[in-house]
């Protein structure tokens, strides 16, 4: 099972001295998006986060909501929101792993017939401010409606009781989180 880690800038911070001191200090993951709503200089920070990782030999980092910054700093995808789907297109043309976040399985539908190669199904567990919980019953729903679709479990998941839960569904691609890696 993939483990995607979205990053935040509270934690993460604006430097590499901030990025060094906490990549000692996190779970292992396999995916890491760079997400910050809050910088005023976007680029800049996504440079020196990409920089980074890269040279400790991560390479599946993931841009988030901007495709032709992920293809300028040659990573390995980006992360839409679910306001983006008409960005699909343009990711794939750019040849980016493209994800894309969904919360309803007619979301889903659209990001399978748009060709995105994944998606956050989001969200999962209870989390303060993101309404009502899909559950485990609906993600397994969604994995079984799309099977050749890469589903990322998200939302409330902080401990290894909400991975147990979910790398019970069959064909599950993996889970994305912050507070579970840190």
């Amino acid at each position: 099972m993939i483990k995607y880690l979205i990053t935040d800038p509270e934690f993460w911070g604006e430097d590499e001295k901030s990025f060094k001191n906490r990549f000692l200090k996190i779970k292992p993951f396999d995916f890491i998006l760079y997400r910050n709503k809050i910088t005023p200089n976007y680029k800049k920070s996504a440079k020196i986060f990409v920089s980074f990782f890269k040279r400790q030999g991560i390479d599946k980092i993931i841009i988030h909501q901007n495709s032709l910054l992920a293809k300028e700093l040659e990573v390995f995808g980006v992360h839409l929101t679910s306001k983006q789907f008409q960005d699909i297109s343009l990711a794939k043309q750019l040849k980016l792993f493209t994800i894309i976040s969904t919360h309803t399985i007619d979301e889903v539908q659209q990001a399978y017939n748009l060709k995105a190669d994944a998606v956050t199904f989001s969200p999962i567990f209870f989390k303060e401010g993101k309404g009502k919980p899909k559950g485990i019953n609906q993600l397994k729903e969604v994995v079984q409606t799309f099977p050749n679709l890469k589903i990322f479990a998200l939302g409330g998941i902080v401990s290894e009781k909400e991975i147990e839960k979910i790398k019970n569904i069959s064909n599950i691609y993996g889970f994305a989180s912050i507070r579970f890696f840190i």
